[in-house]
């Protein structure tokens, strides 16, 4: 089976209108203002779902709406476009950046959006609440995916779980006869695999520093690794910097990033376990862990467009999606946990949500999900401004020059 392309990560500046930075409760890093007292976006659609208007246009990650033209057997959106009579236009992004700016310019009924954007098309008035009533789908939804600050604001849903995962540390077993449990090497100047370590080239990796840094110095205080006032935030960046003179390359493509831990020219990565499976389609090369200290993740979003014509073929594929069979697939495919918690037993491997942890509720207690540094601390304080994402973003572009 072949693999979904990557969530090729350029570190690209946001334009100031896509960082509206209210997003996620913040201002901006020069107002310091606070969130509005409410979301914006509308009511959301009352119902019910009627026939579709005959067409929806779907903004995704790669791997996310596949419709049998990557691999015929790989295909969940012709029998959509069959039950509901919504003809389906896919278009893939690389970053959530890159979501951000397309979703922005108009055109796409809905998106799936990471936790690192979600909350920004809140903000920006781009998104509609979502009645979640009107998704028979909804109610299979793992419950400690619904009503996240990703994809609720107070008691208003403004999407649909797609799926979750964690960002693991990948590690070749050649030269780890013993799995590594922490992501030292990765980080400290003394490392064994200096020279042979492979980053994530993104500016929201600042987080997984910060994951590392909350582990290793208490004493800087960091309790979330997306609310770091100045001082601490120089400390992830003064630690990006000392891993920088290890760095074999930044990975912004899995099958490259696959490709290198195989052949050994990588000996340690973050990343994600559909990766690992690439470098192991010829062997048991590579090896994945969650580290002791925790690390960053992902749960994605369903969103539809504020305004939209097509809001009946919207809700339908909104609930296509989650229901238990696709959302199966989807998770197999792309190499994650599935929101759908009835979806763990539809997947061809039945160990497919155990080796995805899917219904482990411990196992997501240190996975921190990506999301939108703001002005405003997302641990709470409010005696320091918090590094916005703008700066997070302005930080690793002057990293990687």
């Amino acid at each position: 089976m072949r693999t979904p392309t990557t969530r090729l990560a350029t570190g690209a500046v946001l334009t100031a209108a896509a960082l509206v930075l209210a997003a996620c409760g913040g201002g901006s890093s020069d107002s310091g203002s606070a969130a509005p007292s409410a979301a914006p976006g509308g009511a959301a659609f009352a119902g019910p779902v009627g026939a579709g208007e005959g067409a929806l246009t779907v903004l995704a990650w790669p791997g996310y709406a596949e419709d049998g033209s990557t691999d015929p057997k790989i295909d969940w959106v012709t029998p959509f476009e069959k039950a509901s009579g919504c003809q389906v236009d896919v278009k893939t992004f690389a970053t959530s950046n890159e979501a951000v700016t397309l979703f922005k310019s108009g055109g796409y009924d809905v998106v799936s959006a990471s936790g690192d954007a979600s909350l920004r098309l809140v903000y920006g008035d781009l998104v509609q609440p979502v009645n979640t009533d009107l998704v028979p789908s909804y109610a299979d939804v793992f419950p400690d995916l619904k009503d996240k600050p990703w994809n609720s604001v107070g008691s208003t849903r403004y999407g649909v779980p797609h799926g979750r995962g964690a960002n693991l540390l990948l590690y070749t077993k050649a030269s780890h006869p013993t799995a590594p449990d922490s992501w030292k090497d990765m980080f400290e100047a003394t490392s064994p695999a200096k020279g042979k370590i492979s980053p994530y080239d993104d500016a929201i990796y600042i987080a997984d520093a910060a994951v590392y840094l909350m582990a290793t110095k208490p004493d800087l205080g960091i309790k979330n690794p997306y609310a770091l006032d100045q001082k601490q935030f120089d400390a992830a960046i003064e630690l990006l910097k000392q891993q920088k003179g290890m760095v074999a390359e930044y990975w912004g493509d899995i099958t490259k990033q696959g490709t290198a831990l195989a052949s050994g020219a990588v000996l340690q990565s973050q990343g994600w376990q559909v990766t690992a499976n690439l470098a192991n389609a010829d062997g048991d090369k590579v090896g994945t862990v969650k580290p002791k200290e925790g690390t960053t993740g992902w749960s994605d979003t369903w969103m539809i467009k504020k305004g939209t014509k097509n809001v009946n073929c919207a809700y339908k594929w909104l609930d296509h999606i989650a229901s238990a069979p696709v959302n199966a697939q989807i998770a197999e495919y792309f190499g994650e946990a599935p929101a759908n918690a009835k979806s763990c037993d539809l997947t061809v491997s039945k160990t497919h949500c155990a080796d995805f942890h899917a219904a482990e509720t411990d196992y997501w207690k240190d996975v921190w999900y990506w999301t939108t540094p703001t002005a405003k601390c997302l641990d709470g304080r409010t005696d320091v401004t918090c590094v916005t994402y703008d700066e997070w973003v302005k930080a690793w572009s002057a990293l990687r020059a």
